[in-house]
């Protein structure tokens, strides 16, 4: 009986053998697939996106026409040709004029630049003191972060528009006005994310080691802190620029933001509304370049908080 018993033990051992065998063969010859960064997996998901992938173009082509103006746009943006006022499309002005003669579309193309030049300029001027303001915050806490959370919940607390218009009341109308005015607005945002990752992050077994081993806290931050944050400052810029763009119209719309007679969208519609009748596309034009930027930099930003954020990867 033991000796049927034994045979049958044997049999099971020799079949496990053979199965775990024949499991490592298959494993050997499947093809190995190298393991793939977090930029890279980031990456790929990103271009799964075919309408994230559309407004990167988009946002290329507004980077490229900014930094191309005085080549692509067909006449001077400030010279004036008061004979031909007004005038409506033609061949020699696809856009007509405004009411000093200026070409329409020369001036759009300008404006461009302003537009991006602001939201960019701002929203870095934004990162850096959103950053700095929530490393500070998270990774000091005590009364450091009940200091700094107390100025966010005072900016926060104001209509964001509102606390522009009576900023650049005080510095008065300019582009390096505006560049100050709204990167000092727009800082809260990124102070409150990065509050909330270096929270998260100063409880991590590496962050815990460095200090240990005698880390200083500017090593931590910046060697540790910043390359985790990345990701984070990557998706608020990009979703911080357009409202940059739609701030400063709305203040040159209101005749409180660059001063003419610089090429801005929004300081445009304000002076196409007498015209509109005359020259429909002076304000129409002017308006879908605004929309178009704004969605296309919106859109992108989602577009990589799917792909950078592992919560919305899952």
């Amino acid at each position: 009986m033991s000796m049927l018993t034994s045979d049958k033990r044997d049999q099971k051992v020799q079949e496990a053998e053979r199965v775990a065998r024949d499991a490592g063969n298959a494993a050997a010859k499947a093809p190995r697939r190298a393991s793939e960064s977090y930029w890279a997996v980031s990456w790929r998901i990103f271009k799964k996106n075919k309408l994230g992938l559309v407004c990167l173009c988009i946002v290329a082509v507004l980077m490229l026409v900014a930094l191309l103006a005085p080549v692509i746009a067909p006449y001077d943006p400030y010279a004036q040709d008061l004979v031909n006022r007004l005038s409506q499309s033609s061949s020699a002005h696809l856009l007509g004029t405004d009411e000093l003669g200026r070409d329409i579309l020369s001036r759009i193309i300008y404006g461009c630049r302003i537009s991006l030049s602001v939201g960019i300029i701002s929203q870095a001027i934004a990162l850096f003191i959103g950053f700095f303001a929530g490393v500070l915050a998270g990774y000091f806490g005590g009364k450091v972060d009940a200091v700094i959370s107390f100025v966010i919940q005072v900016f926060s607390s104001f209509p964001f528009l509102l606390f522009a218009i009576v900023i650049m009341f005080v510095l008065g109308p300019g582009l390096i006005n505006l560049y100050v005015a709204l990167g000092l607005l727009m800082w809260t945002t990124t102070a409150r994310l990065i509050r909330g990752d270096v929270m998260r992050l100063k409880g991590s077994e590496y962050i815990q080691s460095c200090t240990l081993s005698g880390g200083s806290s500017w090593r931590i931050i910046t060697k540790h802190l910043l390359p985790n944050c990345v990701s984070t400052l990557i998706v608020t810029s990009t979703l911080g620029i357009p409202n940059a763009i739609m701030s400063e119209a709305s203040l040159s719309f209101l005749g409180l933001g660059v001063n003419p007679p610089t090429a801005s969208w929004g300081a445009m519609i304000s002076s196409s509304q007498a015209y509109i009748s005359v020259v429909p596309t002076y304000s129409i034009a002017t308006g879908v370049a605004i929309i178009i930027t704004v969605m296309a930099f919106n859109l992108l930003g989602d577009a990589l908080r799917d792909a950078l954020d592992p919560k919305m990867r899952s």
